[in-house]
């Protein structure tokens, strides 16, 4: 029922079931941490009768000023970077205020992906308008979708767990994001041209932690359908 509060544990238990079985109570504490702030948050919300469909929608307008306002002369990094924070919130607090008030679905699940995949689209948009060299930052998206469509195609083939947390998750792909663009800001406060090679190398980063996950899932995967029934 709207507004009826799940304890951290039932919540813990329901997350879980919804994200291959991962339990969030053996996180890294910081994870942890973000998660049941997130938990909170969406108590709050489910309180307010706010679906998590409205919070997906607001995610992903939020991903679109990112490039927006990325660009603007100054400041502009350090705005793509806040609302690549404002949006990273939203993409927890989304399936939390699901979770919390029963509202769960397979068609939200699949709205929620989506708008994960657009709103990194729109990250490496603001990337290249940055600076970032264009190859870069399209084998970037590239290599984190193919991320997410391995561990979906898996999962359709039998993989009945997330396979394996890699080093490519989206929260890295978020902290890239945050931290990429809140540098190239600092580093534009010191010389305009020093954004662009900053963010060039916040783009790579990215490229290598994405290709390194991507391996890694791809040996998990081979491992749990190999030892499949």
């Amino acid at each position: 029922m709207v507004g009826t509060q799940l304890k951290w544990d039932d919540y813990a238990t329901a997350w879980a079931r919804l994200h291959g079985g991962f339990d969030p109570r053996s996180a890294a504490p910081a994870v942890r941490a973000w998660l049941r702030f997130a938990y909170h948050v969406g108590y709050v919300l489910g309180r307010l009768r706010v679906g998590p469909t409205a919070v997906t929608v607001v995610g992903v307008l939020l991903c679109v000023c990112v490039p927006v306002f990325s660009v603007r002369p100054g400041d502009g990094p350090f705005l793509g970077a806040l609302f690549v924070l404002l949006a990273g919130v939203a993409d927890s607090v989304d399936g939390a205020v699901a979770v919390v008030t029963g509202r769960t679905t397979r068609l939200g699940y699949v709205y929620d992906s989506l708008a994960d995949r657009f709103g990194e689209a729109a990250w490496v948009v603001a990337f290249w308008l940055v600076g970032a060299p264009g190859a870069l930052a399209a084998a970037a998206g590239a290599l984190s979708w193919l991320h997410e469509y391995v561990r979906a195609r898996a999962v359709s083939a039998g993989m009945r767990e997330i396979g394996a947390v890699t080093v490519g998750e989206r929260p890295t792909r978020v902290l890239v994001a945050l931290g990429g663009l809140l540098v190239a800001g600092l580093a534009g406060l010191i010389d305009p041209d020093l954004a662009a090679g900053t963010i060039t190398m916040a783009t790579a980063v990215w490229v290598l932690l994405a290709g390194f996950g991507l391996g890694q899932l791809l040996a998990a995967v081979r491992r749990a359908l190999l030892e499949a029934p």
